[in-house]
């Protein structure tokens, strides 16, 4: 079988054409990144272009990312690594650097973007990373541990899981400068009955709570890239920039470079040498189907011969829905990224951003503003139902937010999303090209108890915006409101509260009608039909899948210390069962 996956992995190759421009901007893209390369002293990481066409590694781990980083950082204590990622560098860049820029990122549709926009099959604007630290070079930046209960299901050490998150908290994490909005929001959630107080803590527990984040006192991002500066250099490789033109197989990878030059990594020994995917929710399935492991028809319908029928395989996929309330402030609000969040009992976590233009510096006069991650420039037009989020539509709605006066935004978004989620969907092959995202299929809200938590998390949001506590933040009545903005003209890109006298739609249906993504993609490749208890993929001797595609719901509040945690965790895992060096192949 593993003869016939290379067979049917080589007639998949095609070389692109690459003109000119393109190999000029590839050239200056590789300068750029070999300045960085010295500053960070990453002597390890090196451009795709620059591999040799046949190596030989312990383990190869395909996927850069929340974690990819953590894990082939721990495998090189011991073993020859070779990491590969088909992003750049995160550092330098300030769109992934500086809170301040938080939601530019997300609004870059560039080739260079280190987000890679998608719209999901129910209509809904995602985005995937394609940087190296993946998510963690996206994401809100909040931090918090998943609960003791979801580490028993697991199946998890519970020893280890402590000690892995410890590690990884040494490195990245910090606590949070609270501001008045953020203290304002957390105050108002204990008066909306959101109990009880926990201060601040990354465990995940119910009630209200200030949590971690991966942010500075200055405002830098600490990113999954982080723990490469701990890998042991002689045994690490980093190749950036590498796209699979095929995708792995038992013994190997075959990946290409920018300029369509085909390399190929060897497993260096027989028995314990791996290849460990670490692609993310989107790319390990799509990576296994690609190399002829998943559904037979599905597979065959693309022209790719089945090697292992996996049923399972892009099944379970699920993002976890997210509804924005926007509450516009009389007076002006500091930027604030994720810091609070209540953890209700009825499966609700709320939580909030806020500041002037919600990620635009005061002192930028770009006129191509992203106006923060809750906009139509990043893919989130909450007010029209997921299908009608056309690129016009959200074109039109970006140039009616450009024209309108500044003060309109201050405030912040308070958002709640579910637990879970109890709907699942799919990821398929799009086409057998690999660079292309695959389609994706979320079913948000398709399970009815899914609504009504959503129901009732907006209903919580309204009890914090009427509480004593966040009246500062609030206009005292809609005349004044009214009289501060165009509260029309606002509304044709912001969601207000659902229950102002326009909206009379049921809150089930607000919720249908505005949700959105949060970015906490999981499923595809879970434990049981998809891999073994050790992340062994069924049927397939030597290869693991390591990252979010393995988990069956949403771990806490927020996923990323828990994928960064399974990478570390995962990484000593299998040092303990020990490599054991082989004949080369």
């Amino acid at each position: 079988a593993l003869v016939l996956a290379a067979t049917v992995l080589g007639s998949f190759y095609l070389r692109p054409a690459v003109s000119q421009q393109q190999g000029q901007g590839e050239e200056a893209a590789g300068e750029e990144e070999e300045a960085q390369r010295q500053r960070y002293n990453f002597r390890f990481v090196r451009h795709a272009r620059d591999a040799p066409l046949v190596s030989h590694y312990n383990y190869i781990v395909v996927g850069g990312g929340t974690a990819g980083c953590p894990l082939a950082a721990t495998l090189s204590e011991r073993s020859r690594v070779l990491l590969l990622e088909r992003g750049g560098y995160p550092y330098g860049n300030r769109n992934v650097s500086s809170e301040y820029h938080f939601a530019d990122a997300l609004a870059d549709t560039s080739p260079r973007s280190p987000a890679q926009r998608f719209v999901s099959e129910d209509g809904v604007v995602n985005a995937r990373a394609r940087v190296l630290g993946g998510g963690s070079c996206l994401n809100a930046g909040f931090y918090t541990r998943a609960s003791s209960e979801y580490v028993r299901a697991a199946g998890w050490d519970a020893r280890l899981v402590n000690a892995s998150y410890r590690w990884v908290e040494r490195e990245l994490v910090f606590r949070p400068d609270v501001p008045r909005w953020q203290g304002a929001l957390r105050e108002g959630l204990l008066q909306a009955g959101v109990t009880p107080d926990n201060g601040y803590t990354v465990d995940h527990v119910p009630g209200t709570k200030i949590g971690g984040t991966i942010f500075d006192s200055a405002g830098r991002r600490h990113t999954a890239a982080d723990f490469l500066r701990g890998a042991n250099p002689r045994r690490l490789t980093v190749f950036l920039h590498a796209k699979g033109s095929a995708s792995p197989v038992a013994y190997g990878v075959v990946f290409t470079d920018p300029m369509g030059v085909q390399h190929r990594v060897y497993l260096r020994g027989v028995g314990r040498s791996e290849v460990i995917l670490a692609a993310g929710t989107l790319g390990s399935p799509q990576l296994l189907m690609l190399s002829g492991v998943g559904p037979r028809a599905h597979l065959e319908k693309h022209g790719v011969r089945a090697v292992v029928d996996r049923p399972m395989v892009g099944q379970g996929v699920a993002d976890n829905p997210m509804n924005s309330v926007f509450v516009p402030s009389p007076v002006p609000v500091a930027l604030s990224l994720v810091q609070v969040v209540g953890v209700t009992r009825f499966g609700s976590f709320i939580e909030g951003v806020s500041g002037s233009q919600f990620g635009i510096p005061l002192h930028s006069r770009r006129r191509a503003h992203s106006f923060g991650m809750f906009s139509p420039m990043t893919g989130q037009l909450g007010t029209l139902p997921p299908r009608e989020r056309t690129a016009e539509a959200m074109r039109r709605a970006a140039e009616v937010m450009r024209g309108l006066d500044r003060r309109a935004f201050r405030g912040g978004f308070i958002l709640e999303k579910i637990l879970g989620p109890l709907s699942t969907g799919h990821v398929e092959l799009r086409s057998t090209d690999p660079h292309a995202n695959p389609a994706v299929t979320f079913n948000y809200f398709r399970d009815p108890r899914d609504v009504e938590r959503c129901v009732r998390g907006i209903q919580t949001i309204e009890r914090v915006v009427r509480s004593r506590a966040f009246s500062r933040f609030t206009y005292a009545n809609a005349t004044a409101m009214d009289v501060a903005f165009d509260r029309a003209a606002l509304a044709k890109f912001l969601n207000l509260l659902p229950r102002h006298p326009r909206d009379t739609r049921p809150l089930q249906q607000y919720c249908r009608d505005t949700v959105m993504t949060i970015w906490h993609y999981h499923g595809g490749c879970h434990v049981g039909p998809v891999v073994d208890p050790d992340y062994r993929v069924i049927g397939v001797a030597g290869l693991r899948v390591v990252d979010s595609s393995t988990f069956k719901y949403s771990p806490g509040t927020n996923p990323q210390a828990t994928v960064m945690m399974l990478g570390r965790y995962m990484g000593l895992k299998i040092q303990e069962e020990g490599w054991r060096p082989g004949p080369r192949n």
